[in-house]
């Protein structure tokens, strides 16, 4: 089990940037693909971004593609998406997880290890 910690939410302004971090601890880190997932008020949970154990490997929703990008260190156990032009839409509760595959999933019932969510609020 992977345990995830998410940080840097807040309120922001329509077209301001803001850069979510996810720091991991627990029984393995590196050897797991890492996503982003969102969800809105009376919304379902919804994918954002992934990437694989490697990193080389990154995939995104498409309401999110060219603002969004997904990273991460596994040195220092962590993932982070930098969110770029953001829109009102764009607020939600954002929650880091962990996959116990290696290669990239998008599923979110491929996700196994979530965190407890940071708010991210965009004014217009």
């Amino acid at each position: 089990q992977v345990h995830l910690v998410e940080s840097g939410g807040g309120l922001v302004q329509a077209g301001d940037s803001l850069k979510l971090s996810c720091a991991a601890s627990g029984r393995t880190f590196s050897g797991n693909c890492m996503g982003w997932f969102r969800q809105a008020p009376g919304k379902e949970r919804e994918f954002v971004a992934a990437i694989s154990w490697s990193g080389d490997r990154t995939d995104y929703a498409d309401s999110v593609k060219g603002r969004f990008s997904i990273s991460r260190d596994n040195a220092k156990n962590t993932v982070s998406l930098q969110m770029n032009s953001l829109k009102p839409e764009d607020t939600a509760v954002y929650y880091c997880a962990a996959s116990p595959f290696p290669m990239l999933v998008v599923t979110l019932t491929s996700y196994t290890s979530w965190g407890q969510g940071t708010q991210v609020t965009v004014s217009s």
